[in-house]
């Protein structure tokens, strides 16, 4: 048996990922579909619209065999550590042939072109990038601007393109950890990553948040014809958790030096941050007078959530060297598909006994989980069991 593996946050699931499990069927020579999907809280720094069991049930009823959840020290992280912690998890299951993603351009060829230009150690290569980042350009940025200025084949679109820059780094992970994983880009139809505008049939995720916020008759019809009806039945009393108060609470409560630990801050951003917040009660005022082209929105975000679950840098790197776990948050009735997770390296997470094995590191990266799963429970005013795998 074989998986296709899709790397994914359902926040929420709507018409263009069901769109996605069709291609995938068609496209990938696979039996199944395995989803690594964020827990809570999403790689933009957000709170997820709907708690993960939730979530991972809509995938495997719309056609998803399992769903495992991304660590939330991978799920909360920049795009190369996102990747290559996602990567990491699927690698040790052996049944897992493919990774299929999203993209706005790119075929499997030009995908791992590019990464492999992006993994480039060669003298010329390490000088351009070093001039490139003197400016205060971002090391991702500025690596961009370093393969493109030296490879001329590779279509700037693949480095840029919100989509195709996480294919990239999928690529990228791959190739870094040697995984027998084949690519498989999948065009994006309708709304773009980023795209606001609610579309007839497929919208972006981040339109149909932004419709959720303050639905009228129009956008509620649109929303009916975006979504599922076991997502929409779902979403039907959606309220808005306090989450941005709380961050910006986090952040006063702890010292700079503690802030200066999460995995996306550096160049004193912890006292920037720490500054506007104290000054600007506001999280949109306060993250908009630190935003610029050097630190970009999501990145603030990411620090303010990496800041309210805790997370260390080093920490996160460890877990990437680490031997992990996998954690079932739903199911198939196929008892074939729970045999083939248990087949791989990792231990199988289902209940709370099965957590007793976890050792060191693989032990605190689960205890992060479970934190961040409390947390959002006191945020949202629910209780719900981190241990409970929903079987479908």
């Amino acid at each position: 048996m074989k998986f296709c593996a899709v790397i994914c946050e359902y926040n929420p699931f709507h018409n263009g990922h069901k769109y996605q499990f069709e291609q995938i069927r068609k496209l990938s020579g696979c039996d199944k579909i395995l989803c690594l999907m964020s827990g809570n809280f999403t790689q933009r720094g957000e709170i997820a619209v709907l708690h993960k069991n939730i979530r991972a049930r809509h995938a495997v009823e719309c056609g998803a065999d399992v769903v495992l959840e991304l660590p939330a020290a991978f799920a909360v992280a920049p795009a190369e550590i996102f990747a290559s912690g996602a990567v990491h998890i699927l690698s040790a299951i052996p049944e897992v042939s493919a990774l299929a993603f999203g993209c706005e351009s790119g075929t499997e060829e030009e995908f791992l072109n590019a990464a492999k230009a992006t993994l480039s150690e060669d003298k010329q290569f390490k000088a351009a990038l070093k001039e490139n980042m003197k400016d205060g350009t971002s090391y991702v940025k500025a690596r961009t601007q370093t393969v493109l200025s030296l490879n001329t084949d590779i279509d700037e679109a693949l480095l840029t393109a919100p989509n195709n820059i996480l294919g990239v780094e999928y690529c990228r992970a791959i190739l870094s950890s040697g995984a027998k994983i084949k690519p498989l880009p999948i065009p994006r139809v309708g709304g773009g990553y980023a795209d606001v505008a609610l579309f007839k049939n497929f919208s972006s995720a981040t339109a149909l948040r932004e419709a959720l916020k303050s639905p009228d008759k129009k956008t509620l019809k649109l929303l009916k014809s975006n979504l599922p009806a076991n997502v929409l039945r779902d979403l039907a009393n959606y309220r808005e958790p306090p989450y941005r108060q709380a961050a910006l609470a986090a952040l006063l409560l702890r010292g700079p030096e503690e802030v200066m630990k999460c995995p996306d801050c550096s160049e004193g951003l912890e006292n920037r941050l720490r500054s506007m917040v104290k000054s600007n009660p506001s999280y949109d005022a306060a993250l908009g007078k630190v935003v610029s082209k050097r630190y970009t929105l999501s990145r603030l975000k990411r620090i303010l959530l990496q800041n309210f679950l805790g997370l260390d840098r080093k920490a996160v790197r460890d877990f990437l060297e680490a031997p992990l776990y996998c954690k079932v948050l739903a199911v198939t009735r196929k008892p074939e598909v729970l045999a083939a997770l248990n087949r791989g390296n990792y231990p199988v997470i289902m209940r709370k006994s099965d957590a007793g094995s976890l050792k060191k590191d693989a032990l605190a990266c689960f205890e992060t989980d479970v934190r961040a799963n409390d947390l959002y429970d006191i945020l949202t005013g629910t209780h719900t069991n981190e241990y409970e795998s929903v079987i479908v």
